[in-house]
């Protein structure tokens, strides 16, 4: 991990289209302003872990019914 010091106003660039800004300290807490193409999706990191906790809920839900029905089919043997 790559930790930078900035202060208020200050900025840091991720590839050419990507702007970090410092927009306040105080408080116990750090504001930052992000500058990003729409495609670039972003998250804060308990949203994201929130999701994919859903998705892998989901996902193995679907699993089990899918098994459950697999199980109940019948096969015509003859």
């Amino acid at each position: 991990m790559l930790v930078l010091a900035r202060k208020q106003d200050e900025k840091i660039r991720l590839g050419s289209d990507i702007v970090i800004s410092v927009v306040s300290i105080g408080d116990n807490q750090v504001k930052i302003g992000i500058d990003a193409p729409r495609e670039v999706k972003i998250l804060r990191e308990e949203l994201y872990e929130n999701v994919k906790r859903n998705v892998v809920e989901a996902s193995q839900s679907a699993d089990a019914k899918t098994s459950e029905e697999l199980k109940r089919l019948r096969i015509n043997k003859r």
